[in-house]
């Protein structure tokens, strides 16, 4: 599931290559990805419409558009497990198609269908997006408050990282990879993490973010920018998909356990 550096880089990608463009039709291949409203409607909102502003809250893209009735409308798509949003041309994994007046596209892309398009009037006021938690690249991001949130919660560390209502945008990748770097086993409860350790995980969560953004994010299986080309973290992965690898630290052999349902990898030596 592309996570918070992923869909950051397509957002960015977007930013250069949609704005301003009017729309001027509107491909529907399968409308399970549609959820609101019925697909003629989605169609009939969208042509004629332009893409004024990208956002990006968690997992979530959010496209400010200009109808063509002269309404701002917004166009918020979660790209689940395997959406894509690409340039170009259509794949045999195209589900959706945007084409604008200078002739370009703008393919959704998804494989397994989990992915959702919705169209609304306030974003914001979606269920899900009221209760996600703060993004951890923002200012409202602040050790003061991430340590006060994390010591009153008595659950594992690893899946309270995966809670989008705990911090936004935060993936299975990104944690595994968090928490080697700060030594903390996976399975740790957060609220008997030491100050120190705490520290280094407030830091290490904006490092790593940062750091895959600026590698435009982990193809580790349908992950691709939005001009169709894979990220290079995966070059950078500590644990994460290493099960039997030596540790680049210590030379213990990673291991792979499931919390929550969820592959976990970590070194059990220099986590703890």
């Amino acid at each position: 599931m592309p996570e918070l550096p992923e869909v950051e880089t397509i957002k960015r990608d977007l930013e250069k290559e949609i704005l301003g463009k009017k729309i001027v039709d509107v491909v529907i291949n399968k409308s399970k990805v549609i959820k609101y409203p019925e697909p003629a409607e989605f169609k009939a909102l969208l042509i004629g419409a332009s893409c004024s502003k990208i956002i990006r809250r968690g997992k979530l893209l959010v496209f400010e558009i200009q109808s063509a009735q002269n309404r701002v409308l917004f166009l918020c798509v979660h790209l689940r497990i395997s959406g894509q949003l690409i340039l170009g041309l259509e794949s045999s994994a195209t589900r959706l198609s945007i084409k604008f007046s200078d002739q370009s596209f703008l393919n959704y892309n998804d494989q397994r269908l989990f992915g959702q398009l919705r169209i609304v009037r306030d974003w914001q006021e979606l269920d899900f997006v009221k209760k996600l938690g703060c993004e951890p690249l923002d200012k409202c991001f602040t050790f003061p408050k991430f340590k006060q949130a994390l010591l009153i919660k008595k659950t594992k560390i690893k899946p309270l990282l995966l809670d989008q209502s705990f911090i936004a945008g935060i993936g299975n990748i990104y944690a595994a990879e968090i928490l080697f770097l700060s030594g903390i086993h996976p399975a740790k409860q957060a609220y008997k993490i030491s100050s120190q350790q705490i520290d280094l995980l407030f830091r290490n969560i904006k490092k790593v973010l940062i750091s895959a953004i600026k590698h435009r994010g982990t193809s580790v299986d349908l992950y691709y920018d939005a001009y169709g080309h894979k990220g290079n973290f995966q070059s950078h992965l500590l644990v994460y998909n290493r099960k039997g690898c030596l540790c680049l630290r210590c030379k213990h052999k990673i291991q792979r356990i499931v919390l929550s349902g969820r592959g976990t990898y970590f070194c059990p030596n220099c986590q703890k």
